[in-house]
């Protein structure tokens, strides 16, 4: 079923009717997954996991509409007000539009006390321009301020430098490739860092945040000629803190993003207790991207696949809804 089911009298179902047990009769007489007509006890989570996991962003957000349309309130209060935990949490993300999901965990990142600097590196080393765009749009529509206006004064140093960089959308997303300035922009980097005492790391915030994916790589090649190491071991070297992080994560989404989040999610359930805040965030944002690309590359890394990692470290609704998400075993 895409934007909406067809009853068996042949009439055109609403998306929101899905909802509801059947999803062909009207809402009144139909008992929904929240109970609200009387003619169910609690809440249906198995219905509410079949049902927004195995519809698009965009499906899940005419049902968003229409529920709001025919129940008069927001499909989101009634989650957060008969779920709980991590799979509330889990349904709630699956209802909002990606930019808005990444602006939020942006918010998130920042606000309070202190701010959790491998979050804002996972989003913003991760996005494409034009998704950054749209992140930076949907920032100001719900709270009201600029992205970068709040990036500046939760941030310090080179590291809210780089941060701006990415904020501020300006990468090169063109598929064509420059060989003379690939070896340019590596030779600037090396004289940058390991040629000389002491580091210049605007000149490696800027390459890294403004060239192509693929120009990155011819120029991460052209730099391993010239060196004699890796880019990676270069940065690790030379940068250290945040700006290690949000440089080396970079590097690592241009070379390979499935990779790199394929790792995210090994380190999430790895040892004594699960990351499901990272676990969800990444299963949430990936799903309609790389997902199948990331269960590869996790059972490259792992050695076992990711439905079998998600099972071993989740359980009721939560992890049902998540193996659902992740959409088979490898």
């Amino acid at each position: 079923m895409n934007e909406g089911g067809s009853a068996e009298s042949g009439e055109v179902v609403p998306l929101c009717c899905e909802l509801w047990e059947g999803g062909s009769r009207g809402l009144g007489e139909q008992a929904d997954p929240f109970g609200h007509h009387g003619c169910s006890m609690g809440t249906d989570e198995a219905s509410l996991i079949s049902i927004l996991t195995q519809r698009s962003n965009a499906q899940r957000q005419l049902i968003v509409k229409e529920y709001q349309a025919a129940c008069g309130k927001e499909l989101k209060d009634d989650l957060k007000g008969d779920l709980s935990g991590n799979f509330e949490h889990l349904l709630v993300s699956m209802t909002l539009p990606p930019a808005v999901f990444d602006a939020k965990q942006l918010k998130k990142a920042m606000k309070g006390s202190g701010t959790t600097e491998s979050l804002l590196t996972e989003i913003l080393a991760s996005r494409t321009s034009k998704q950054m765009k749209d992140v930076g749009d949907a920032y100001y529509t719900v709270y009201g301020k600029s992205l970068g206006d709040e990036i500046s004064s939760e941030t310090s140093g080179d590291f809210r430098k780089a941060l701006l960089f990415l904020a501020n959308a300006r990468r090169d997303e063109s598929s064509k490739v420059d060989e003379p300035l690939a070896k340019k922009d590596a030779e600037m980097l090396y004289n940058a860092g390991e040629k000389k005492w002491g580091t210049d790391e605007d000149k490696f915030i800027e390459v890294l945040s403004l060239r192509s994916l693929p120009q990155l790589r011819l120029t991460f090649d052209a730099y391993q000629n010239i060196c004699k190491k890796s880019i990676e071991d270069s940065i690790a070297g030379e940068i250290s803190g945040h700006l290690e992080d949000l440089l080396l994560a970079i590097v690592k989404c241009a070379r390979n993003t499935a990779a790199y989040f394929a790792e995210r999610l090994y380190k999430s359930m790895k040892g004594a207790g699960t990351d499901e805040y990272t676990l969800t965030r990444i299963m949430v944002s990936r799903s309609e991207i790389d997902l199948l690309e990331i269960r590869t590359e996790f059972k490259k890394l792992a050695g076992y696949s990711l439905y079998s990692a998600i099972k071993s470290d989740t359980s009721g609704d939560y992890g049902n809804a998540l193996l659902k998400l992740c959409g088979g075993d490898d």
